[in-house]
């Protein structure tokens, strides 16, 4: 047995490595979310920043679920399709 299946079962090859690089579009947004989160933090003081803080590390906590979730719901898909292409139904 070898090929992309084994190399990812052995920790080989890590999906969210495989794409680092940032398009020209996403790079405008973010530095675009930087700058305003900057902004806002800088007119924030004590509580008020404590709590912006807080409410970007609740967020960030979230986007990386959803992205995770993402990820899981578009392999299972991909993997519903390889198995239909390749299995005949029964109906």
């Amino acid at each position: 047995m070898s090929g992309f299946i084994e190399e990812f079962y052995y920790g080989n090859i890590e999906p969210q490595a495989c794409n680092t690089e940032l398009n020209k579009g996403l790079k405008k947004m973010l530095s675009a979310l930087v700058e305003k989160e900057e902004l806002l933090t800088a007119k924030l003081n004590g509580k008020e920043k404590d709590l912006f803080s807080e409410y970007v590390n609740a967020y960030n906590e979230f986007l990386a679920f959803s992205i995770a979730d993402g990820f899981i719901s578009g392999f299972r898909l991909g993997a519903r399709f390889t198995y239909d292409t390749f299995v005949e139904s029964e109906n």
